[in-house]
């Protein structure tokens, strides 16, 4: 079936790739679960994952919007729904306020703390898309968006903000512009062309691979701190070691002259760490 004949809501799912939420939402449990060392609860995991959900996707459409004259430039991104005339630009932006609308009903079910805090990611989101037009920094942005799931979700089973949850927020903030510099490495050329800011295009293919090493280094690194500064155990450590491993590999199976492989690297290996790291801690703490 064509993008274009397939119902809308197949076609919005396609718009904000639903199944990427994978690499945010273990992060956010995990921010919850080692907030308390326990289970904070049915109610708050389910009002944390409509959240997630509600501001993942309103985060994606709000880049397919700004993005999408840049998109249909670009033969790698053309064929996405907003270029390809599968979406309007109407129908995007009311999704965007659906997903605004579901997030901040999630966001009043819990702590009074981020009553408050709400605007920041939001900000994030809508600052995100326009930073490749002016900065290489923008995967760091990435990065700290993505990054407030551990953060936001601490905050909303305890209402508080410890050293140890920012620890948590800087590694995965670390792990994501790391593997997003990989991910640039698909658009250097054409972001040369179009004159757009990246890692790759500042530094080059080596640039990267220096880069998203020592990013995913700090991650780990940061990790280990939060670790030491919680009363986590053996199962907690173990996945500190398997993001350690899986890091590793990532780097092993993708090389600067040999990038065939960056897409495994990239969603494969990255679903796989995030998931088996929430498992991991799921186990540390309720066991």
């Amino acid at each position: 079936m064509s993008a274009v004949a397939a119902p809308l809501p197949v076609r919005l799912a396609r718009l904000v790739r639903l199944e990427h939420t994978v690499f945010a939402l273990p992060f956010a449990y995990v921010g919850a679960l080692l907030a308390i060392d326990g289970w904070p609860g049915l109610e708050a995991m389910a009002w944390i994952t409509v959240a997630m959900v509600g501001a993942r996707t309103l985060a994606m459409g709000l880049n397919r919007l700004v993005d999408a004259e840049i998109d249909a430039r670009n033969p790698r991104t053309s064929g996405r729904e907003l270029p390809a005339g599968a979406l309007s630009r109407a129908q995007v932006a009311a999704l965007c306020g659906l997903a605004l609308a579901v997030y901040l009903v999630a966001v009043f079910q819990l702590d009074p703390l981020v009553h408050w805090l709400w605007p920041v990611p939001v900000l994030l989101f809508v600052a995100y898309p326009y930073l490749k037009r002016v900065t290489w920094l923008c995967h760091l942005w990435l990065g700290a968006s993505l990054g407030l799931a551990p953060v936001g979700a601490w905050a909303a089973v305890t209402g508080e903000l410890p050293w140890q949850a920012w620890a948590l927020g800087g590694a995965v903030c670390l792990w994501v512009a790391g593997f997003d510099l990989f991910y640039a490495l698909f658009d250097r050329e054409h972001d040369l062309a179009e004159g757009l800011h990246s890692w790759a295009t500042r530094f080059g293919i080596h640039g990267v691979f220096a880069g998203a090493r020592a990013m995913h280094a700090g991650s780990v690194a940061l990790l280990a701190v939060a670790g030491a500064g919680l009363p986590v155990g053996a199962w907690y450590w173990l996945g500190v070691a398997v993001v350690a491993v899986l890091l590793v590999y990532e780097h092993v199976i993708v090389r600067p002259d040999d990038l065939r492989r960056l897409d495994a690297a990239f969603f494969t290996v990255n679903g796989i760490l995030s998931i088996a790291f929430g498992v991991l801690v799921a186990l540390d703490t309720l066991l």
